[in-house]
């Protein structure tokens, strides 16, 4: 029998035309714990099944390691002889990536549904499922919402999508004791962008509780990174602070060459980031970064996509940089796919505004709300990008993250890396306690801390 929608139901998404009508106390029931997404099994996707896949990890020892799945072997392997079998299930950047790189592929494992959020999390959901979020004046930013916790469980357009990625839990923060974003070198160079630095984000809302976020700073996150190689960027060192509220971002820049910081205005959207060759704008990292307001956001549906899932290996610490990072792509024993069904938004540059790739597609995982591939287009309508994010369980938070991303050019035939720690000889942390750094404080992030910090 049809279950009668109830006062708060709303259209979740579609699966094989039919709408899901859902109310907050499905949440945890009959929907996964973050809503969005039904738990039975459905198509070729399993049921999900909230089991613990991590268990008896400690801070220094490998993620994967403690991984209940980590020698499972891959069901089926996707390669040039076989991509066009399986382009239904492939994004368009995955498909052009088989298909121009030699020997690339994309090793298949049995899908695994797990991730799920620590109960105050959840029971917030509830609260924002039952009206407590709503959007900004301007349709894009995000007026209000108890918090941690997802705002729109049940999305009726493609901003409460992104919004919902954005405000994942992720705890306060993340420190990352060594980042080293690489970019490839240029066709037939032979030189790598490989810049070392150590960077925290700060989440301001993501205090464990039940908090209105209208009481909070209407900030997104702040984030603080300083360089230690190579030479010419050294020294440098930013605070960037992005918004709830407004669009844009804050940024304080230190020049140790001019002693002084500066503040740049303009350091946000598609700006190229210093230092790596038109490879990287602000708004690529974490697979989108930033303000939404410069795209109109559709909300397409749902569809089963082979997706980065429990991918450990740009997690991997104690690997060799060159070990995982080849001349054209991220290793295929580094990268583990899974086949899960993900919400696609298609992001189109509103009219009078500009951006260099004025067409994106975007694929947000369903159960955890997590922002898994990309495709961007540039003026001509060609396929210009693709990014990859690589999500696995994380035990600090109790839930899926993405960090770690690759992003490939495909115009110029270069790769980036960037939010890993492969490499580093150190793990990087999630925390959840404010009360673990002087990093997690507001005050930290302005131009005389900064200036204060980098001058020592």
């Amino acid at each position: 029998m049809k279950r009668k929608q109830s006062l708060y139901g709303l259209v979740c998404a579609t699966f094989a035309g039919a709408a899901i009508a859902a109310s907050p106390q499905d949440i945890g029931t009959t929907l996964t714990p973050l809503g969005g997404a039904e738990k039975a099994a459905k198509g070729d996707i399993p049921a999900w099944s909230g089991e613990n896949v991590v268990s008896g990890w400690s801070y220094g020892q490998l993620r994967k390691d403690a991984f209940k799945y980590k020698d499972e072997k891959p069901a089926t392997t996707i390669d040039a002889s076989n991509v066009d079998k399986y382009a239904d299930k492939l994004t368009p950047g995955q498909t052009a990536l088989v298909k121009q790189i030699k020997g690339y592929k994309m090793e298949v494992y049995p899908t695994h549904r797990y991730c799920s959020a620590p109960d105050f999390v959840v029971e917030n959901t509830k609260k924002n499922a039952a009206g407590a979020a709503r959007l900004g004046a301007d349709g894009t930013t995000l007026g209000d919402a108890i918090v941690p916790g997802v705002p729109f469980p049940f999305p009726k357009n493609g901003v409460e999508v992104m919004l919902n990625a954005k405000m994942r839990y992720r705890g306060v923060g993340i420190d990352y004791k060594q980042n080293t974003t690489s970019v490839s070198p240029r066709k037939g160079g032979s030189e790598w962008i490989k810049a070392v630095s150590e960077q925290t984000l700060y989440f301001p809302w993501g205090v464990k509780g039940s908090t209105a976020l209208n009481t909070l700073p209407q900030v997104e996150y702040y984030t603080y990174f300083s360089y230690v190689a190579p030479t010419a960027l050294a020294g440098q060192a930013l605070d960037i602070t992005f918004f709830l509220n407004k669009s844009g971002s804050e940024t304080f820049y230190y020049f140790p060459g001019q002693r002084r910081v500066r503040r740049m205005p303009s350091y946000s959207y598609d700006s190229p980031q210093i230092g790596f060759e038109n490879q990287y704008t602000m708004d690529e990292p974490y697979i989108f970064n930033g303000s939404l307001d410069r795209f109109d956001w559709k909300l397409v549906g749902k569809k089963e996509i082979y997706v980065p899932y429990s991918s450990f290996g740009a997690y991997n610490f104690k690997a060799k940089l060159e070990d995982v990072l080849h001349d054209d792509s991220v290793a295929a024993n580094a990268r583990r796919y899974e086949l899960h069904r993900v919400y696609v938004v298609e992001a189109t540059v509103k009219s009078g505004t500009r951006h260099s790739a004025p067409k994106r597609t975007f694929y947000v995982d369903e159960d955890s709300w997590n922002m898994l591939l990309a495709d961007d287009y540039d003026a001509q309508g060609k396929l210009w990008k693709h990014r990859e994010g690589y999500l696995i369980p994380v035990a600090e938070t109790g839930t899926c993250d993405v960090s770690a991303f690759a992003q490939y050019n495909l115009a110029e035939g270069r790769y980036l890396v960037d939010l890993h720690s492969i490499g580093a000889g150190k793990d990087m942390r999630w925390a959840t306690d404010p009360k673990s750094s002087p990093r997690f404080n507001a005050s930290f992030y302005s131009a005389d801390s900064l200036r204060s910090i980098s001058e020592r």
